[in-house]
C-alpha cells in the first residue's frame, strides 16, 4: 500500500523539475502575484500533498528575475513589504514555447498512462479508488475532453484555412 509520504515524494519529484514552468503559468494567469499566492497555487496544483519551501521558491523567483522572465514590483502596506511578480515579454515567449511543448508531451503522456493503467488492470494490480475521488477524476476527464474537442476544432479550422 502506498503511503501519503511516498505519494508526497513522488509528487515532489514530478513537480520540482517543471516548477519554473508552473510558476510562469501561475503568474501569467494571475497577471501579477506575490510569492505567498504562488505557494498556495502550487499547493492546489499538487493536491495539497507538496509545495516547495519558502526559501526554494524565492531562490527560484530571484533566478527567474535574473533570467529576465519575471519583473518584480515592490509594494508597501505600512511597514510590510511585498514583492509582486509579472511576466516580461521574454517570460511570455518562454511560456508560449514551453506551453506548446508541454501540451504535446502531456497528450503523449496521457496515452502512455492509459496504456499503463490497462496493463496494471490486466495484471490484477489496480488500486481501489474511493467514490469521491472517482467523481473528481470523472469531472477532470470531462474537462480534458472538452479542452481537446476545442483544440481539435481549432486545428481543423487552421488546416482548412491553409488549403
Amino acid at each position: 500500500m502506498v503511503t501519503k509520504d511516498v505519494e508526497r515524494k513522488i509528487l515532489k519529484g514530478l513537480f520540482t523539475v517543471p516548477l519554473k514552468n508552473i510558476i510562469l503559468v501561475i503568474v501569467g494567469l494571475k497577471g501579477e502575484t506575490h510569492g505567498y499566492e504562488i505557494l498556495k497555487e502550487l499547493e492546489k496544483f499538487t493536491v495539497g500533498i507538496w509545495k516547495p519551501s519558502h526559501s526554494n521558491l524565492y531562490t527560484l523567483l530571484n533566478k527567474m528575475v535574473e533570467e529576465g522572465l519575471l519583473e518584480p514590483r515592490e509594494e508597501y502596506k505600512g511597514k510590510l513589504r511585498r514583492v509582486k511578480y509579472r511576466l516580461t515579454e521574454k517570460g511570455w515567449e518562454y511560456l508560449r514555447t514551453s506551453n506548446d511543448l508541454a501540451l504535446r508531451s502531456l497528450y503523449t503522456a496521457i496515452s502512455y498512462h492509459e496504456r499503463l493503467k490497462k496493463k496494471i488492470e490486466e495484471m490484477g494490480k489496480e488500486r481501489k479508488i474511493n467514490r469521491e475521488t472517482l467523481k473528481e477524476y470523472l469531472e477532470l476527464l470531462k474537462q480534458i475532453r472538452d479542452l481537446l474537442d476545442e483544440e481539435i476544432k481549432t486545428l481543423e479550422k487552421e488546416l482548412s484555412s491553409e488549403s
